[in-house]
């Protein structure tokens, strides 16, 4: 049934959501027993983009007899290949490296445990987080009818925007940061010229075009679209680009390179 149907299984729905909650606590409980073990929180990052690929798998395993499985294997795949390239980069990022200093500056300041502290503020907290934007997904794939083509290729397009930006921004940073010469310097070509924050701009246009594909079914596209704005507001407001540029702030030329390059949505460069 294509348009905007009424229909939606609300009931599977909601077992739905129970089971990509348990998916979700798995991996940061697991990922919390390897922190413990090798003294590091910082791995909380990788089961990040893990998280949302086994909450896409489980719930696609979950909704076995209902939706379209066509949107749901497309919806599956979108979200477990950017999940698994987010996690294989910031795992190969964060090789040899000792505690993030987020996570340092946080648990310096955790009341009594540290690593109870760090459970409760850092990995259960992503995990509800994971939970809540992976709603598009879960969704997704209980929207019976085959996608309409505007659906289909608009979310996937935008999905595809969106990762290309991240990994095309992330390959860049990574040459930019091994060459010796750079040592010190801010990194403004590429897509970094264009934005200050293409990872995140990427993020954005994911999780958007995830939720496009929802919006074949009514219900479903009200019940998901908290995703996509929950998503937003993080990456604007919350803990990404806010607090990476008070980070950044006293670095010597950035505020020139924020002056000339646009805070999010990308432009051509311009001049100090």
């Amino acid at each position: 049934m294509n348009g905007f149907s009424m229909g939606f299984p609300w009931t599977a729905f909601a077992l739905n959501l129970a089971w990509a909650a348990g998916a979700s606590l798995a991996v940061m409980l697991a990922t919390f027993a390897v922190a413990l073990r090798i003294g590091v929180h910082r791995i909380v990052d990788v089961a990040w983009g893990a998280a949302f690929t086994a909450v896409a798998v489980a719930t696609f395993a979950a909704s076995a007899g209902e939706g379209d499985v066509v949107r749901r294997l497309v919806v599956t795949a979108l979200t477990a290949v950017w999940g698994l390239r987010l996690a294989i980069h910031i795992g190969r990022r964060g090789r040899g490296h000792g505690e993030d200093p987020r996570y340092e500056r946080m648990l310096a300041k955790a009341p009594g445990s540290r690593n109870a502290y760090a459970l409760r503020m850092v990995y259960l907290l992503q995990g509800s987080l994971v939970w809540l934007v992976s709603l598009p997904v879960q969704a997704a794939q209980y929207v019976s009818g085959r996608p309409s083509l505007v659906t289909y290729v608009a979310g996937t397009a935008l999905w595809a925007v969106g990762i290309g930006f991240e990994a095309v921004g992330d390959a860049q940073l990574a040459r930019f940061r091994a060459d010796s010469a750079n040592r010190g310097k801010l990194m403004d070509r590429g897509l970094w010229s264009w934005t200050r924050h293409p990872n995140y701009f990427g993020d954005f246009c994911v999780w958007w075009g995830l939720f496009l594909l929802t919006c074949d079914s009514l219900p479903a596209a009200v019940v998901s679209v908290v995703s996509p704005v929950v998503m937003s507001l993080l990456l604007t407001q919350g803990s990404g680009k806010r607090l990476l540029e008070q980070h950044m702030a006293d670095r010597p030329g950035y505020a020139e390179y924020r002056a000339r390059t646009s805070g999010f949505f990308p432009r051509p460069p311009g001049r100090e």
